[in-house]
C-alpha cells in the first residue's frame, strides 16, 4: 500500500516555482513593512492607494527584469553587466515616472506635473531595484555553484569508482591464469574426473563472485563464504597440503567491506607459503572486534619474509599494494594495513577499518 505524506524537498529544487515564491513574498513583504511604517507615523489610510500602486509598479518591473536578466547571465561579462545596468537605469527612470504621477495626481491634483518629483523618487526606486537585482544574480550564481560542485562531487564517484573496478579487474585475470593453468595440467595427465570437478568448482566461484558488483561492498559473511568457494578449487591442487581455519566474530559478520579483498591474501599465502613446503601450511583468517573498528588477520605457517627481502607480490604486478589501494578507495585515512613476519614463524596481513553495517560511499584516495 503507497504511504501518503510530505516529502521535504530543496528549496531550489524547482528554480521556476522558487522564482515566485521568493518575488510574491519579497513584494508582500515590502509592501506590509512600508504600511505598517506609513500607520505607525500617523499616515491616513487613503496612504495604501499610492503604495499599493507602488508595489504592483515594482512587482511588474522586476518581472520584465527577470526575464532580461535571464538572457543576459549566461553571456560574456561585459555584456552581461552592461545590459543589465542599462536595464536597471531604465526600469528606475520608468518607476520614479509612474511613483511621480501618482503622487502628483493623488496629492497635489492643481499642481503641474514637474521634473523635480520624478528626481525625488529616484533615489528610492533605484535602491529597490538595484537591491533587487543584486539579489537576482546573487541567488543565480549560488545556485550555479551548487550546481558545479555537484557536478564535481559526481565526477569524483565516477572517477573513483573506475578505479575500484580497475583494482578488483586486475585480481580475476590472474586467479584465472592459476587456475587454468592446473586444469590444463590435470588434463595434459589425464585426470579428467579431477579435471571437471575443478572447472566445476571454478564456475561456482565465478558466478558467486561476478553477481556482485566491481565496486560493491559485501559483508564479511559473504567474502568468508567466496573465499571458501576459492579454498575448494585450491584444494583440489594442494589436497591435505592446504590447511584452512576461519575465526569469525558474530559481531563482525555483517561488517562490510569491499567484495573480493581477502581473496588476494589467501593466495598470496598459497603461493609463498604452501607451494614451496613439501609439508604444505596453515592459513587461517580471523575477524574481531576491535573497539569500534573491524580486525581482520589473515595469516599462514609458512616460511615468512626471507631476512630482509620482502615477500613477492605476484607475478601480474598486483597483490599487497592492490589491497592498500582498495582500502584507500574505501575507507580513506580510516584504514590500516600491516603485513610482516610473526614471532612464531610465518607471515601475516591485518588490517583494520571502521564497523560499518552499510554500505559506504567511496573515498577518493
Amino acid at each position: 500500500m503507497a504511504r501518503i505524506g510530505l516529502i521535504e524537498k530543496p528549496f531550489f529544487d524547482d528554480k521556476n516555482r522558487a522564482f515566485w515564491n521568493l518575488q510574491s513574498g519579497g513584494w508582500a513583504g515590502y509592501l506590509m513593512l512600508r504600511a505598517i511604517s506609513g500607520f505607525s507615523n500617523g499616515f491616513p489610510l487613503e496612504f495604501l492607494v499610492p503604495l499599493l500602486i507602488h508595489v504592483v509598479t515594482g512587482y511588474s518591473l522586476t518581472l520584465i527584469l527577470a526575464v532580461i536578466y535571464r538572457l543576459v547571465i549566461n553571456q560574456a561579462r561585459i555584456v552581461t553587466w552592461g545590459v543589465s545596468v542599462s536595464a536597471v537605469l531604465v526600469a528606475t527612470l520608468l518607476y520614479a515616472t509612474i511613483d511621480a504621477w501618482v503622487f502628483s495626481t493623488i496629492n497635489r491634483p492643481t499642481t503641474p506635473f514637474g521634473t523635480n518629483v520624478i528626481i525625488g523618487m529616484l533615489f528610492l526606486d533605484l535602491t529597490i531595484l538595484a537591491a533587487w537585482s543584486s539579489l537576482y544574480y546573487a541567488i543565480n550564481f549560488y545556485l550555479i555553484v551548487e550546481e558545479q560542485a555537484d557536478q564535481l562531487v559526481k565526477l569524483d564517484s565516477q572517477a573513483s569508482a573506475a578505479q575500484l573496478a580497475m583494482l578488483r579487474y586486475q585480481l580475476n585475470p590472474h586467479f584465472l591464469f592459476n587456475t587454468l593453468n592446473s586444469i590444463s595440467t590435470l588434463v595434459l595427465l589425464k585426470q579428467t574426473e579431477r579435471a571437471n570437478a575443478m572447472l566445476s568448482r571454478l564456475s561456482s566461484f565465478l558466478r558467486y563472485t561476478l553477481a556482485n558488483e566491481p565496486t560493491a561492498q559485501v559483508t564479511i559473511a559473504q567474502e568468508v563464504e567466496t573465499l571458501k568457494l576459492y579454498l575448494e578449487i585450491e584444494k583440489m591442487r594442494f589436497e591435505d597440503r592446504l590447511r584452512t581455519h576461519f575465526t569469525v566474530d558474530e559481531r563482525v559478520s555483517k561488517a562490510r567491506l569491499p567484495s573480493l579483498l581477502l581473496q588476494p591474501l589467501v593466495e598470496n599465502a598459497i603461493k609463498y607459503a604452501v607451494t614451496p613446503q613439501e609439508e604444505g601450511a596453515d592459513i587461517s583468517v580471523d575477524a574481531r572486534l576491535a573497539g569500534d573498528r573491524v580486525q581482520i588477520t589473515v595469516s599462514d605457517t609458512g616460511p615468512g619474509l626471507n631476512g630482509a627481502v620482502l615477500r613477492p607480490s605476484y607475478s601480474t604486478g598486483v597483490g599487497l599494494a592492490n589491497i592498500r589501494d582498495r582500502l584507500a578507495q574505501a575507507f580513506g585515512p580510516e584504514h590500516r594495513f600491516d603485513a610482516g613476519s610473526k614471532p612464531t614463524g610465518g607471515f601475516s596481513v591485518v588490517i583494520e577499518f571502521p564497523l560499518l553495517l552499510e554500505e559506504q560511499p567511496k573515498v577518493a584516495a
